[in-house]
């Protein structure tokens, strides 16, 4: 496992996930929103956003978090292993709402350093409509991955536990 690519809901621990996998396996983590908002949250052009996630799947060795569907397929070409995070939307719910208070007035690790935690009606939305929007469209990529040994679903808390037990177990 070289490249490896978590995705899944806001607030389903894609970040956690990644920066323990790192950890464990000795291998860089991307954050892809810490990358694709500018100050004050402001999105970087498709462009330049293109460049940017083709520069980091090209490299050799990454733990790359986050959706963004319209340049998922190429994260998902260069993937050694696909983790999904398909966890329960009020888990998600709740965990966005603690990630607010959490960080009140200060920005994630995991976000542009310019971005202070925040919570609009918009991501609120996107997170409650996961399962019935963007989860289908994520659903039907990994279905069409030639190697389905490659992709995991983590649909629990515990599975995500007996999953990271597991590699520091066995890191290779």
């Amino acid at each position: 496992m070289e490249r490896i690519l978590v995705i899944g809901s806001g607030g389903s621990g894609k970040s956690t996930l990644s920066r323990k996998l790192g950890g464990i396996l000795k291998l860089p983590v991307i954050h892809l929103d810490t990358y694709f908002w500018n100050a004050n949250w402001v999105p970087k052009e498709n462009a330049e956003w293109d460049q940017i996630v083709e520069r980091f799947t090209n490299e050799d060795q990454w733990i790359i978090d986050g959706n963004y569907s319209r340049t998922m397929d190429g994260r998902i070409k260069r993937a050694d292993l696909i983790i999904f995070l398909d966890m329960p939307r009020v888990l998600c719910m709740y965990r966005i709402f603690k990630r607010r208070i959490m960080y009140h007035n200060k920005t994630r690790p995991d976000m542009n350093e310019e971005c202070p935690e925040k919570i609009d009606w918009e991501f609120v939305k996107w997170v409650w409509n996961y399962r019935s929007r963007s989860r289908k469209n994520t659903i039907k990529k990994l279905e069409h991955i030639q190697k389905p040994q490659q992709v995991i679903t983590l649909r629990k808390r515990q599975q995500v536990d007996e999953f990271i037990k597991s590699l520091q177990e066995n890191p290779n």
